[in-house]
């Protein structure tokens, strides 16, 4: 803000993504003169998303800003908050303020992106305050399952901003990283204009079991383990990784790693010193054949069935190094996530046939969550003690019930404000309240291509999944309009190929029906006539097999 201009008296807080859904977390929080992004996360595709690869949020809204955008501040370095960042940054080179970790996974993320070189990175301390324009910026540690989680409690014109971020209450420390809720009482005594808290858990009442809890128990596991123990994790949860190096250590066991995303965060964790492994106690995938079983740790991605995971080649028999035996013990240390149930479960049912052992979280308490449940919310709020509440970082339903949440800790209805994408939440310095939307919405990524999958294309995706295809060629003769020879017709996915023929000869003498018509009638309209071909098929097949497949039609005029 330039010298002698006139105070921001307004500041809006628009949330493009993460407020009706796991995921996409981005946040704009902005006055009249300058914006600063919160994180800029991805959701990975939903059942329906046929081949798309991620989902990122709309960031059209930023265009309107583009002069206005300071930076963009990334709580932590899970994908859901920095996985939109190579498109963010494609379209606005902002600097980026992360914390060590946090920055390490974002470099190694754009080394994908070859044609994002010289971004402005700054390391941001846990406790240094530092200043964005009209926005001073007190980054709070708080537990998560990753190295590095930050709150954030911003300091804007008309009142103080606190954000969550991703967090928990734990007092077992197992980085090394020491939470500051006492800074989050401090700024309550001082004054908390609005809370932005992590919704994830809500409808889970208490608090979240403790790391401690998982290290006793997978001592207690590890301990009766007669051969191998292969630990399937969530390659950023360094705090379930370091657990089970230590334990393996203690115990004579070897460690080695299997996973691309594995092999790159250990790296990483190894450099900054959250990790230690002596050199002769870490081997290869490769290695671990020529020590014995009983000597063997093997940590690998494929907690959630994941199709290429590490995990899934070896349960499937495709893995060119490692392999199931029946003396290993397979523990999957991770919340199932919804929709990837039945994945998981095939794993489970695959290793189970080659005479394994499988542990998780139904069985044995051998995960914890990192986002806190019903109790530490409640905290939370007591803590900052808000003047307005917005429950942010949820599917719809736990917005609405943190929400109630916030009423039932004493906050007036009309100070809980219940957001959705797009929402403009205003601060005016009299009071908070939702005002005109901006346009948001979801970008699908498709390989290259970004934006490029829309909901026509999912929707014919979505129709040769289920109805199947039917590709018709004609060669016609420009002269008389007749056809040059007897008409190709193919099938994919629409009918076994023992009734095919039949098929096939029915569709053909549609076509030459059609020509004839068109003979008849002197019309030489052939985008007419493909419209035709593709009706008298679909119908023709709707009719005998209920089913209205695709229809492609070429028509070569010679």
């Amino acid at each position: 803000m330039s010298s002698g201009s006139a105070p921001e008296t307004t500041i809006s807080i628009i949330p493009l993504g993460g407020l009706g859904e796991i995921g996409l977390n981005m946040m704009v929080i902005e006055t009249e003169t300058a914006s600063l992004i919160v994180d800029a996360g991805l959701m990975f595709p939903e059942d329906h998303m046929l081949g798309v690869d991620t989902v990122i949020p709309d960031m059209s809204y930023l265009e309107k800003r583009r002069d206005q955008l300071l930076g963009v501040v990334i709580t932590h370095g899970h994908e859901d908050h920095i996985g939109a960042l190579p498109y963010l940054l494609r379209s606005f080179r902002l600097p980026v303020y992360a914390t060590r970790f946090s920055l390490e996974l974002i470099r190694e993320k754009l080394r994908e992106h070859k044609d994002l070189t010289g971004i402005d990175f700054r390391l941001m301390e846990p406790g240094a305050i530092f200043t964005l324009g009209p926005f001073e910026i007190d980054p709070i540690p708080v537990p998560h399952s990753i190295p590095d989680g930050m709150g954030l409690a911003i300091q804007t014109p008309v009142g103080r901003v606190v954000h969550s971020g991703d967090f928990k209450m734990d007092e077992y420390d197992a980085l090394g990283i020491e939470s500051d809720w006492d800074r989050f009482a401090d700024y309550g005594d001082r004054g908390v204009l609005v809370l932005l808290s992590d919704s994830t858990n809500v409808e889970r009442r208490g608090h979240t079991v403790s790391e401690g809890k998982v290290t006793d128990t997978f001592r207690e596991i590890f301990s009766r383990c007669p051969g191998r123990i292969i630990l399937a994790v969530f390659a950023s949860n360094l705090i379930r990784i370091r657990q089970a190096v230590e334990l393996s250590l203690s115990m004579g066991r070897k460690v080695a790693f299997a996973g691309k995303s594995m092999l790159s965060n250990v790296a990483i964790a190894k450099d900054l010193g959250y990790l230690e492994i002596p050199s002769d106690m870490e081997i290869s995938c490769s290695d671990a054949s020529r020590v014995q079983d009983k000597e063997v740790t093997l940590i690998t991605t494929g907690s959630q069935g994941e199709p290429m995971s590490a995990l899934s080649l070896m349960a499937l028999k495709k893995h060119r190094r490692l392999s199931i035996r029946p003396t290993d013990t397979v523990i999957l240390s991770s919340r199932f996530i919804p929709g990837h149930e039945k994945a998981i479960t095939e794993i489970i049912n695959l290793i189970y046939r080659q005479g394994a052992e499988v542990i998780y979280e139904d069985v044995s308490e051998i995960h914890a969550s990192g986002h806190a449940y019903r109790d530490e919310q409640r905290d939370l709020i007591r803590m900052t003690r808000p003047q307005y509440f917005v429950p942010i970082h949820g599917e719809y339903r736990h917005l609405v019930k943190h929400a109630r949440l916030a009423r039932e800790c004493g906050l007036p209805e009309p100070n809980v404000i219940l957001a959705e994408n797009g929402d403009r939440i205003r601060f005016d310095g009299v009071r908070g309240f939702i005002s005109e939307p901006v346009d948001t919405g979801r970008v699908f990524v498709d390989g290259k291509g970004v934006g490029d999958v829309g909901h026509p294309v999912l929707r014919d995706r979505r129709h040769l999944s289920t109805e199947g295809m039917v590709m018709v060629v004609a060669a016609v003769d420009q002269k008389t309009g007749g056809l040059l020879s007897d008409p190709e017709v193919a099938t994919r996915g629409l009918i076994l190929e023992e009734h095919e023929e039949d098929f096939l000869e029915n569709a053909r003498r549609i076509v030459r029906e059609v020509v004839e018509e068109y003979q008849r009638n002197h019309v030489v309209d052939w985008t007419e006539f493909k419209q035709d071909v593709s009706r008298g098929i679909r119908r023709y097949a709707n009719r005998m097999l209920d089913r209205r497949p695709l229809v492609l039609c070429a028509v070569t005029v010679m």
